[in-house]
């Protein structure tokens, strides 16, 4: 009787565990910039419904966000190399620096009104007397501005180029994009040409000739937490590879 009590028992108990449902697979949190955010998302929305998870992508400002990153972060991108270093500040213990993989580039562009009724044709045309150009200090573009003027060592360009500046600079691409919303007198925006892609009714995009042309680059790294996740170092695999890179491209990241 007791072995059969036993056999029974053992047999509820499995059929139990084939009733249950299949315990889902947990978020992938992922935090980085504004910059790179409109291609993290697809490519997020794309690996998630693949792999059968939610990629949670939080983007904007560092400090809008970093208290968070801190406590659940898998993955995390950045819109420059310098701003991947300054996560590592940020963020103390949450990465590994050297375990960022760098992605894909884009080049530095002028944003003008649209219809460019400046008639803006390339970065010596920002150097015109009563041109007035707005740039960012900070969020991936820390000293654009100035190695774009610098390119070639003339420093009556950097000034030329200055005295047309809207002083401060915008702390960040965001509070940039309010300025040029709200203050019409600015005639161009020296930005990213991602920037355009994603916001095209808000300007028209002037290509930076060379050698005045700039670029920096998006990366990613895998948390220490995300170690953990079996599908964080799997999406960040997936960003490079061929369907990322078409996603990146459809957005203006440079992916050859």
């Amino acid at each position: 009787m007791k072995s059969f009590r036993t056999f029974a028992g053992g047999v509820l108990a499995l059929a139990c565990l084939a009733a249950a449902p299949a315990r889902a697979a947990p978020d992938l949190n992922v935090y980085g910039p504004g910059g790179p955010a409109p291609a993290m998302k697809e490519a997020a929305a794309a690996f998630g419904k693949t792999h059968g998870i939610t990629v949670n992508v939080t983007a904007g400002p560092t400090p809008a966000w970093a208290d968070k990153a801190k406590q659940d972060a898998d993955v995390l991108f950045s819109g420059a190399e310098n701003m991947m270093s300054g996560f590592a500040s940020a963020l103390p213990g949450v990465f590994d620096l050297r375990d960022a993989r760098t992605l894909y580039l884009r080049p530095s562009a002028i944003l003008v009104r649209p219809g460019n009724p400046k008639g803006i044709s390339g970065f010596k045309d920002l150097l015109k007397p009563g041109i007035k150009v707005m740039a960012v200090s900070g969020a991936g573009q820390t000293g654009l501005w100035e190695d774009v003027a610098g390119r070639l060592g003339d420093i009556d360009t950097v000034r030329a180029f200055r005295a047309n500046l809207v002083l401060p600079e915008a702390a960040n691409s965001a509070m940039a994009r309010t300025q040029w919303t709200e203050d019409k007198s600015i005639d161009a925006w020296l930005i990213w040409n991602i920037w355009q892609v994603s916001n095209p009714t808000l300007a028209s995009v002037v290509e930076i000739e060379e050698p005045y042309r700039i670029y920096r680059d998006a990366g990613a790294v895998v948390t220490r937490q995300g170690k953990n996740h079996p599908q964080a170092q799997a999406f960040v695999e997936y960003l490079a590879s061929a369907d990322g890179k078409a996603i990146f491209k459809k957005w203006g990241w440079k992916t050859d």
